[in-house]
């Protein structure tokens, strides 16, 4: 079989996948059983969806859905600046100027190397509110909620939480960044050094030399690794929860300790990331196998 072929064949369960499969099923059943005999807690899940799914009295969007929203939003745009400034930390740490090299390089240690809920706090408590007055953004999130349009509300929710929004955006990507630009950094150490010196050679630019020749055999490389990335990204934003961002673990927290139905609640909360994570993966799954095919057709 070719390379290509290869690359792009589809996943074949082998008899080892069918015996892990079948043991995690035993052990689900067998923890189900314990439970239910052996555990002094009355499931009620039929409460359980009422209470999740239950509106408003002015018939508001339920309280749970709003957060399946926001963290829709939070990994949204925190992977969109995630990959802006990984892309760019990660060529700067390639880079040939040594200052350059040395800043990008810092920033990855340190970033990698934190505790995210440290520097969650760190840079909530003494940078983001600091930051926002400095920049006079003030006037921005205490607008009132009639001024904003429609879109707005879709892209970036309520304006009363546009701070936490952006302050849990900001603290995501940032961690991000750090490994998405090691693993640009690699993809670009993988491109044999013949690619650039032709490129040099037929006097491209080297913005250009970047973007046509370099990044689109780079990105087929680094594909796989940042699949994994993005969905680290989502299950990380669950973090922010901490700084009062009312994102999905937040709204089950708040749901969780106002009712009482602890493991239904949390039970959601997790097949819903499972969810959103399954759904990244297939998606972007299949954005590497286009990629894949491509550069290979034209390798």
């Amino acid at each position: 079989m070719s390379t290509t072929g290869h690359i792009v064949s589809r996943f074949r369960p082998t008899r080892l996948d069918g015996i892990l499969l079948a043991v995690l099923i035993v052990v689900a059943a067998w923890l189900w059983y314990r439970s239910a005999i052996g555990v002094a807690y009355r499931w009620d899940w039929a409460q359980a969806l009422s209470t999740v799914f239950a509106s408003g009295e002015s018939g508001d969007t339920p309280f749970f859905l709003t957060g399946i929203y926001a963290t829709l939003r939070l990994s949204a745009w925190g992977a969109v600046l995630a990959t802006i400034m990984g892309v760019l930390i990660g060529v700067g740490r390639y880079s040939g100027v040594r200052a350059l090299r040395v800043f990008c390089g810092t920033y990855i240690q340190i970033l990698r190397n934190i505790p995210p809920l440290v520097f969650i706090f760190i840079f909530y408590f003494f940078i983001s509110s600091q930051l926002m007055p400095l920049l006079g953004l003030d006037a921005l999130f205490n607008r009132p909620a009639e001024d904003a349009s429609g879109w707005q509300r879709f892209l970036f929710g309520p304006p009363a939480l546009w701070e936490n929004l952006i302050s849990g955006v900001l603290c995501i990507s940032f961690i991000s960044a750090a490994y998405i630009a090691e693993v640009v950094r690699a993809g670009l150490a993988a491109i044999p050094r013949g690619q650039w010196e032709a490129g040099e050679s037929l006097g491209i630019p080297l913005l250009d030399r970047y973007r046509f020749v370099i990044f689109p055999q780079a990105l087929a490389r680094i594909a796989p690794p940042l699949t994994g990335q993005y969905i680290s990204l989502v299950k990380d934003s669950s973090i922010v929860s901490l700084i009062s961002v009312q994102e999905l673990t937040f709204v089950g927290s708040e749901i969780a300790n106002s009712s009482g139905l602890l493991f239904e609640v949390w039970l959601l909360v997790a097949f819903v990331y499972f969810l959103l994570c399954l759904s990244l993966s297939i998606l972007l799954r299949q954005v590497e196998r286009r990629m894949t095919r491509h550069f290979h057709q034209f390798a």
